[in-house]
């Protein structure tokens, strides 16, 4: 019996390890198995297409200029993410010769997650009431945004960590700053996911798929996030204050 107990440990801890390479120091960058690859293209590349029908719906439910507008720039966040992300990964994966193109998109990869967040805030700063200091993140937003992606050039294997540190405001901007807490519950679990992703993002080497695991948490926070934008801004007979321009 103990022979037979080794025996399966031993070929559990085979099958746990064949899917995952070794952990690498933190001023290296992790390259991932064949199978590991294949699964952070497909985590965020099978999004694509449903991140660009939901942007759509949001469009075709505007009803004015400012509903036209932040339905634009949150979509073109949203599908740029898992855009970007899904090329960067690709060209990971069949990058061959291509280092420097891969170095490229992998920047771009990290800088697109900071006009992401910027461009998800749009229809919650454009479209709700505002208190009078909330009024200032319609820009302030954008320009962290430039802060971030100045951050990813010099340090961009870091980024989230900063990343989540923002994520974590939305709470704040919304129980500080907004009169109408409709979507608050929403916006608080989203942004849970987001945070309990960073554990898996940092678990390369330690655990098969964690960054395909991190993907996975990422769309369930972006998932929520869309819902509540939905329901709350755009859905048909849901009624909104629009800030006076």
């Amino acid at each position: 019996p103990k022979r037979l107990n080794g025996s399966s440990q031993n070929l559990f801890i085979y099958l746990f390890f064949r899917f995952m390479n070794n952990r690498v120091p933190s001023s290296k960058r992790y390259q991932p198995t064949e199978y590991e690859h294949a699964a952070n293209c497909a985590t965020h590349g099978f999004w694509i297409i449903p991140s660009i029908l939901g942007s759509s719906v949001l469009y075709f439910l505007s009803d004015d200029q400012w509903e036209t507008i932040s339905a634009w720039m949150y979509g073109t966040g949203l599908s740029g993410l898992f855009i970007m992300s899904t090329m960067f990964h690709t060209v990971s994966w069949k990058k061959s010769h291509l280092r420097k193109v891969e170095q490229r998109f992998h920047m771009c990869d990290r800088m697109v997650i900071y006009f992401f967040i910027a461009a998800s805030y749009a229809p919650w700063l454009n479209l709700r009431e505002l208190g009078p200091w909330a009024v200032h993140m319609r820009w302030l937003v954008w320009i962290m945004a430039c802060a971030g992606s100045a951050y990813v050039f010099f340090f961009h294997e870091n980024v989230p960590f900063v990343f989540y540190l923002w994520e974590s405001d939305r709470f704040k901007l919304n129980v500080l700053f907004q009169p109408n807490r409709e979507g608050i519950l929403e916006l608080s679990v989203g942004g849970v996911f987001y945070c309990l992703g960073i554990v898996f993002f940092k678990s390369d080497g330690l655990i098969p798929f964690a960054h395909a695991i991190w993907h996975i948490f990422v769309v369930v926070g972006a998932g929520i996030h869309y819902y509540a934008i939905w329901r709350y801004l755009y859905a048909t007979g849901t009624s909104q204050i629009k800030i006076s321009r």
